[in-house]
């Protein structure tokens, strides 16, 4: 699968098949510019560190657009999840057109530049929140104003009400109780007769789309298009291919390690806007260090052989129009109400939002009709491996629905029902207090030596006098890190007994077991196969279903060691991150190679559109997962944990034994489903 953060095996197979697929199209020098870096061409530190930048705009934007919505705008669970799985369903499926186009119009390189701009204009814009929506509640037909007060180090959520002021508390049987400031109850309204809200401005949340819709469109241009330059850097045959994208797709890691990181803390501690900014200020550097190469780049990426460049401005036109269509999408998304009980299948999916039915109408059309097509133009072997490849497709959309939870559901369960305290700072944090000099020491050690391994890793190859900007460069950069964790001191961070993970940070772990774990399983599979004893692609697709439902399983089970506020160890989450991470390195390196090598030659441009639009399908029902796990809120705070646990248990319950459940599935079926695959692996 091609993902931003997947290993470097996974963007092995996918960039080498995109690179072939547009190899026949593109103008591109087979021999290596002088210089290398780490004996690779020197054109790939430069493609390594604009991918990088990207993918730390990307994920550092997606670490916190979940909560974002949720506290900022207040939209309640249902919209917020629903808007973020619509968002990265497009991100997944813009990049099939946006590759089409470079390989028979713009080429590689132009359409690179133009996703980078469009994308950073999309997160600075993000920026633009405005003041936070003002909550509010209806109670039984009557509208209050919701104060938001700070009481015993917590927010305490209330509304005046015959002259006194009520804090607002969520019971078990998910009634609300309004209590004065003694704890008495002065008055209970029963389920369904409270409802919060927020008044928002239209004009931010225009902003807020316009902005997702820029990122949508430029992720299209970008995403496909700067893996397939790096196939081009390499002649066919040069075993260095692989290692070469394995080099590529550590910056992806490195991009979303970091921007977990930081973009969640400034979130947390500065503002929203700090936390897209530094995404934006990523995205920047990205189309900086691809749109200024100093010819570095040249002769890579080119237009195709032929084609008019009289055509850009109206390709650049159409993708502008886009995004006031994306702009109506998520718009349409947004006022989706579910469809009354007794309705049915048909009545479900008429009431489904604009995007919810072109993506499974056209995932429900393609797989069948393509399978007759195979049936009636191809042999029977032919026929047999694509009806292989289809069951494996629609495995595969199973495994992404549930390991995307990830941003939506698992991130909101993170920010209310986890303790988020890292134990292990204790000492680190009373350091800092007992000794303050020590704060200012730490972080100029670590951020010296951090510039010192920057400048080392993309100075290798360069002359001396090269070496030395980049040094200064690097050097510049981590004085303003430095500067920045001094603003952040005098702001109070490092004065705390511990340090609290923003909730969007848990996101990290999945990234930090990526990083750890690739090399252990690519010479796990490896070994495997020397000795013949490697799993089948159907038996690892199965282990990645049973593991994905297992991660659920995990922290459900952790939840019974929940604190007296209904939170579960961070190690549980942390769990459950582990076991998804090593469920993804089951599935994630067979993808695309595997679509490739089962499909019949004639469509398989054809099948590759079918295996994204899954993966764009599976984005936008992990959306609509995460609603299910919906929790009622006020002013973007649970009403009740304790509730609230129950939901997120409930449904992590059910979603995993289903996953489970599916896996064995397929574990039973491997066997057949291998003698279709005819000796495919």
């Amino acid at each position: 699968m091609l993902r931003g953060r997947g290993a470097a095996s996974v963007a092995t197979n996918t960039t080498r098949t995109l690179a072939r697929m547009a190899q026949d199209n593109l103008t591109s020098p087979q021999t290596t510019a002088s210089g290398e870096w780490f004996g690779h061409p020197a054109q790939l530190k430069r493609l390594f560190t604009t991918e990088m930048w990207e993918r730390f705009g990307y994920y550092g934007m997606r670490a916190i657009l979940t909560l974002y919505l949720a506290k900022h705008f207040l939209f309640n669970d249902t919209t917020s999840t629903g808007i973020y799985g619509g968002f990265t369903a497009l991100v997944y499926l813009t990049p099939l057109i946006g590759g089409l186009i470079a390989d028979r119009y713009l080429g590689s390189k132009r359409s690179v530049k133009f996703g980078a701009i469009l994308m950073a204009i999309g997160y600075f814009m993000l920026c633009f929140g405005g003041e936070a929506a003002k909550p509010y509640a209806t109670i039984e037909g009557q509208r209050y104003e919701v104060t938001v007060t700070e009481a015993a180090g917590s927010e305490v959520r209330s509304v005046e009400m015959g002259g006194q002021r009520l804090q607002i508390v969520g019971n078990d049987d998910k009634s609300v109780s309004l209590k004065t400031a003694d704890g008495a109850e002065a008055r209970r309204i029963a389920p369904g007769g409270f409802q919060s809200d927020g008044e928002r401005s239209q004009f931010h949340i225009a902003i807020l789309l316009a902005g997702l819709s820029l990122v949508t469109v430029g992720n299209g241009f970008f995403k496909p298009n700067i893996s397939t330059i790096v196939g081009s850097l390499y002649a066919d045959g040069d075993r260095r291919r692989d290692a070469g994208f394995t080099i590529f797709y550590m910056g992806i890691n490195l991009g979303s390690l970091i921007s977990q990181f930081f973009c969640p803390i400034l979130a947390e501690s500065v503002g929203w806007w700090a936390g897209f900014g530094l995404a934006a200020i990523g995205m920047t550097f990205s189309w900086v260090l691809f749109q200024f190469d100093g010819g570095r780049l040249d002769g890579y990426g080119e237009r195709p052989v032929g084609a008019d460049p009289r055509k850009d401005w109206l390709i650049y036109g159409a993708a502008l129009v886009c995004v006031p269509l994306f702009f109506f999408l998520f718009t349409n998304l947004m006022a989706y109400v579910a469809p009354e009980a007794g309705e049915g299948i048909v009545g479900y999916f008429l009431g489904l939002p604009i995007m919810g039915k072109l993506m499974f109408g056209t995932f429900l059309l393609a797989v069948p009709g393509i399978l007759i097509w195979a049936l009636a133009a191809g042999n029977r072997v032919e026929f047999q491996m694509m009806v292989a490849a289809m069951v494996l497709i629609v495995f595969n959309t199973v495994f992404w629905t549930l390991f995307e939870q990830a941003g939506s559901s698992l991130t909101l369960f993170a920010e209310r029902n986890t303790q988020l305290e890292i134990g292990w700072t204790r000492p680190l944090f009373a350091m800092f207090r007992d000794t303050p000099a020590s704060y200012y020491l730490f972080f100029a050690v670590l951020l010296g030596g951090l510039g010192w391994a920057l400048a080392w890793f993309f100075g290798n190859g360069e002359d001396p006098a090269t070496k030395r900007r980049m040094t200064l460069g690097f050097g510049v950069v981590m004085l303003a890190g430095f500067f920045g964790m001094v603003y952040a001191r005098s702001q109070g961070f490092g004065s705390e007994d511990v340090y609290v993970m923003p909730a969007g940070q848990t996101q990290i772990f999945n990234a930090l077991f990526i990083v750890t774990l690739a090399p252990i399983f690519s010479a796990m599979w490896n070994g495997m196969a020397r000795k013949g004893i490697e799993p089948s692609i159907p038996v690892k697709f199965a282990i990645a279903l049973m593991g994905v439902g297992a991660g659920f399983l995990l922290l459900v089970w952790g939840a019974q060691f929940a604190d007296a506020q209904f939170k579960v160890g961070l190690v549980w989450l942390a769990g459950l991150y582990l076991i998804h991470s090593m469920a993804e390195l089951c599935i994630s390196p067979v993808g695309l190679s595997m679509i490739t090598k089962l499909s019949m030659a004639r469509i398989v441009g054809m099948m590759m559109g079918v295996w994204f639009l899954s993966i764009a399908v599976a984005q936008y029902v992990a959306g609509m997962v995460a609603q299910v796990a919906s929790v009622e809120t006020v002013g973007g705070q649970v009403t009740n944990l304790k509730v609230s646990l129950d939901t997120y248990v409930g449904v992590f319950t059910t979603i995993g034994w289903i996953s489970v459940g599916i896996g064995a599935v397929l574990l039973v079926i491997a066997l057949p489903l291998k003698k279709l695959m005819h000796g495919v692996s």
